[in-house]
């Protein structure tokens, strides 16, 4: 028998605001598993030998801002989610890093430059001597573009056929299978780069109950299109059974870690 009370909780979860790039509100109740490298510790340092640092799809701001210790003479960051561009507004100005919006209605948002580029980077050739990118669809050529040369491009990306098994619950598949370690090490130096460092790992993702699903596929809504609650009812139900016998739900998630030069 199916307990109202359970999907009303659901339903609240579904509804709870999700800003910037901040799961502080399920932090307690799902468990990443970390990747045996830091990418701010690798970040970190790779700011302090650079003089102009673009970080690609900074999100929120949220990791930018806890490395702005480091941060070098010229910072700036790209953002082209709309929500997230006046949360990281807010908390990199402060900061001294400029905030370059795309894919946003000028004057809708309090930014330092908006700019409607598509898949191309309002920079001049050779504009940074260090790229980040955490987590951000990027092209290969364009970085190469923008890049210095001597310049470096970090980057950590979430492997694209994770979730798989969670998602076909789901009746769908990865949407960037394709997004593999090997894959992106052909694009780069296919651009002209040279791989100096290449790490890939597998873990999971823990949730302790399935509340915290529903806020994270609402919170990424490209894993699961058009995730409801009510449409999901049904599958929500069996998840939740096999959590409860279970103790958690566990989601297999890939990451790997890309340093690359321009020579």
């Amino acid at each position: 028998m199916v307990d109202p009370a359970l999907i009303e909780a659901w339903r609240r979860e579904e509804a709870e605001p999700f800003t910037g790039w901040d799961f502080g509100h399920i932090a307690s109740r799902s468990r990443p598993q970390k990747p045996p490298w830091s990418f701010k510790s690798v970040a970190r340092a790779a700011l302090r030998q650079a003089d102009r640092a673009l970080d690609l799809g900074t999100g929120g701001g949220e990791v930018l801002a806890a490395l702005h210790d480091a941060f070098p003479r010229v910072m700036v960051a790209t953002e082209a989610h709309p929500p997230n561009v006046a949360v990281a507004h807010r908390r990199l100005a402060p900061l001294g890093a400029t905030l370059v919006a795309y894919g946003v209605e000028p004057g809708k948002v309090p930014v330092s430059r908006v700019q409607d580029t598509g898949p191309c980077l309002p920079f001049r050739d050779g504009s940074f001597d260090l790229i980040l990118d955490r987590h951000e669809a990027y092209d290969a050529p364009e970085l190469a573009r923008v890049l210095a040369s001597g310049g470096v491009f970090l980057t950590q990306q979430l492997d694209g056929r994770s979730h798989a098994e969670l998602l076909q619950r789901f009746g769908v598949a990865p949407q960037w299978p394709g997004v593999t370690q090997d894959n992106l090490v052909v694009e780069l130096r296919e651009a002209g780069l040279t791989i100096e460092d290449a790490r890939s790992s597998w873990g999971t993702l823990a949730f302790s109950d399935i509340g915290a699903l529903v806020y994270y596929l609402k919170a990424v809504p490209w894993l699961v299109p058009g995730f409801s609650v009510a449409r999901f009812e049904a599958v929500l139900l069996q998840l939740h059974e096999e959590l409860e016998a279970a103790g958690e739900l566990r989601v297999a998630e890939g990451a790997f870690l890309i340093r690359a030069r321009k020579r």
